[in-house]
């Protein structure tokens, strides 16, 4: 993992920061996480060293147009979408988790406040129980800081660093 600069964020935008990557270190197996917002939109990423890589080629398969994080982001709001969408169909209240176990890998989504997500891109071998403590954990601790001030924050955040701005 890359650690993101969080030189000039806030200290609630630090802390994010610093729970996403406890997150990935604690967790073996895993491959990327992202916090979306409940429009789509990266929050936060695992990976941001392997966006920048991505948009200048220097890795060996074909990326979407800002990484793996950007496309992780896609796939959790889809899968956001999707469920919140099943559970009003069948009357049974918000989604809390989604699971999706392939043959390679698995994804897992978690929610954290006002529909905001929290996806993770595991492993074959991750120890899934694990990774939905560590989700639930980091839930627990980043779901009252996630306010429309942070998310601004950390979306002008990932802006500034795609595009190559100073702060």
């Amino acid at each position: 993992m890359t650690a993101p600069s969080t030189f000039g964020l806030s200290r609630e935008a630090r802390n994010l920061h610093w729970l996403l990557t406890n997150l990935v270190e604690e967790v073996p197996g895993l491959l990327s996480v992202a916090v979306v917002s409940s429009d789509g939109l990266l929050l936060l990423s695992s990976d941001p060293g392997r966006n920048a890589e991505a948009r200048a080629g220097l890795e060996g398969r074909p990326k979407g147009p800002r990484g793996s994080s950007a496309d992780l982001a896609t796939i959790v709001s889809g899968i956001g979408s999707l469920t919140i969408g099943a559970a009003k169909l069948m009357d049974s209240g918000a989604v809390k988790h989604t699971m999706v176990a392939m043959d390679e890998g698995s994804v897992f989504v978690m929610s954290i406040s006002d529909g905001s997500l929290l996806g993770v891109h595991g492993s074959a071998d991750c120890d899934m129980s694990v990774v939905a403590y560590h989700m639930a954990l980091f839930v627990g601790r980043a779901g009252h800081v996630l306010t429309p001030e942070l998310r601004s924050e950390l979306r002008k955040s990932l802006e500034d660093e795609s595009t190559g701005s100073a702060r």
